[in-house]
């Protein structure tokens, strides 16, 4: 990356800089390659926070599907953490995992776990056990599937049983083929209907879905997945605690990468737990962090992480700047870590403060290999937690800060009521913030499409064909806040 002209002398946000264009070879959006490429599976560069109210297994798995990595929170209790984990890696890799509900549930139910969109939906299976069998549904006991836009055309209290269309097409998943292929197949048994669900089924059970949108984007992403071929998640650890035990669990799980987290990551103890897990060679990635200095990358990396997390106070929900001052602007702190850690061989992700995706381009133009999100992917139906309607008919879902009051709560309810009093009295951070559903983009992969497009384009702006080509072509200027203004779309006529 360079600048036009001098370098600047003061701290960089997203909306101080802008890429310039230059000549381009890059003939298409298409042809360029997101991956990367810092020991990890996945193929675009981007990673779900590892925070309550974002990431569970549900939301890890549709994005690793995609590509991406999804990083499991540490507040779970170790036994549901490496649940989670495998939970991740029993899901399908070529299809959709199946929203199975029961027949006596309702639709207002189903509502409040999938949105109302072309491509959603639900099936019916007839018990309990049903919906909680995780090896394959016996399709004797699948009852139909429900669009959800039926859903929302009915009353709440209608039982799904009553609801379900009970002639569904089924492909057999050894007949799954080139991206195209499956498009073409998919396209046929739904005629063109963008609601209907196609059931995947493996020696007569139900483990999956697919509809004519999800069939196209799985030929035009690459999943993420571990060297056993299965869908990659990473796992989060903290600093406290047996983090030997915990770091050996989760790799004995399948995580594909371990996160050592805390909010201050430059600081001995972070150090001595990056050395402990260092020691134990388990052969994954460590990410570690979080910092914003050439120097917490230097001490980070010298006791044994591979990727360093970058970032003090961007994030929607971070109250950390406006309490104790101490952060930096994310561009400039993305730019220092990420020169030095190039220079130990080490990578860099770029935690919060992306709004749009043009700042997801300007991370990597800094020099992240990854960029994570937090706030941005809360307000999806695949983030843990029930869809809400709010008084004016809005869909929401509730999101918190990770140093906030209520996680605080959750991450230390163990504690006697005192020292949990203590933790709570210096807890930081928004503890409740309605996140609004975007109604033309509800799923995670709605955001995928969105956040990759614009990344795209960016490269073949820049003439970059992969990642690394662009942190090398990418050309950054400098703007005032009424040039950031200008680059945004007018809702309504001057």
């Amino acid at each position: 990356m360079e600048f036009i002209g001098a370098s600047p002398t003061v701290d960089l946000t997203y909306s101080d800089v802008f890429l310039v264009p230059r000549r381009s070879a890059v003939g298409s959006r298409l042809s360029v390659d997101l991956a990367p490429n810092d020991g990890t599976p996945a193929t675009l560069p981007l990673v779900a926070a590892n925070m309550n109210s974002v990431t569970g297994p549900r939301l890890a798995a549709v994005l690793a599907r995609r590509g991406g990595l999804a990083v499991l929170p540490q507040d779970l209790a170790i036994d549901d953490l490496v649940a989670a984990v495998r939970r991740v890696k029993s899901q399908p890799v070529d299809c959709d995992a199946p929203h199975v509900m029961r027949a006596s549930a309702t639709a207002a139910d189903a509502l409040r776990t999938v949105p109302v969109a072309e491509g959603h939906g639900v099936v019916v299976v007839d018990s309990d056990d049903a919906v909680t069998a995780t090896s394959g549904i016996p399709m004797d006991r699948v009852l139909g599937v429900v669009p959800s836009t039926r859903l929302a055309a009915v009353p709440g209290d209608a039982v799904l049983a009553n609801l379900a269309q009970s002639e569904v097409p089924t492909i057999e998943a050894g007949e799954l083929g080139s991206g195209r292929e499956t498009f073409d197949r998919v396209s046929a048994l739904t005629r063109g209907d963008a609601d209907q669900l196609v059931c995947v089924l493996s020696n007569g059970h139900l483990i999956g879905t697919l509809t004519e949108r999800s069939a196209l984007r799985g030929s035009l992403y690459r999943p993420a997945v571990s060297s056993d071929g299965r869908l990659a998640t990473a796992a989060a650890v903290g600093i406290n605690g047996d983090v030997a035990a915990k770091a050996r669990e989760l790799a004995g799980a399948g995580a594909d990468a371990l996160v050592i987290d805390t909010a201050h990551g430059h600081q001995e103890g972070m150090i001595r737990a990056i050395e402990t897990v260092a020691a134990l060679d388990l052969e994954v990635p460590i990410v570690a962090g979080n910092i914003v200095t050439a120097d917490g990358v230097d001490d980070l990396v010298g006791a044994g992480a591979t990727i360093l997390k970058v970032g003090v106070g961007p994030g929607a929900m971070c109250t950390t700047r406006m309490m104790t001052a101490v952060g930096r602007p994310q561009f400039s702190a993305v730019l220092e870590t990420a020169q030095a850690a190039r220079e130990r061989g080490a990578h860099v992700w770029a935690d919060g403060g992306v709004r749009y995706p043009r700042d997801v381009a300007l991370a990597l133009a800094a020099g992240a290999s990854s960029v994570m999100i937090g706030s941005w992917f809360a307000g999806t139906a695949e983030s843990p937690g029930e869809l809400r309607t709010d008084a004016d008919g809005r869909v929401y879902k509730d999101s918190w800060g990770m140093a906030s009051t209520k996680a605080v709560q959750a991450r230390f309810g163990e504690l006697d009521a005192y020292e949990r009093a203590r933790k709570e009295l210096f807890a930081e951070g928004i503890s409740a913030s309605k996140i609004s559903v975007d109604p033309l983009r509800p799923g995670v992969e709605d955001l995928l499409d969105m956040i990759t497009s614009g990344v795209r384009s960016s490269f073949t702006y820049a003439g970059a064909g992969r990642l690394e080509d662009f942190h090398v072509r990418a050309h950054v200027g400098l703007q005032s806040a009424a040039g950031y203004e200008e680059g945004k779309a007018l809702p309504v006529s001057w």
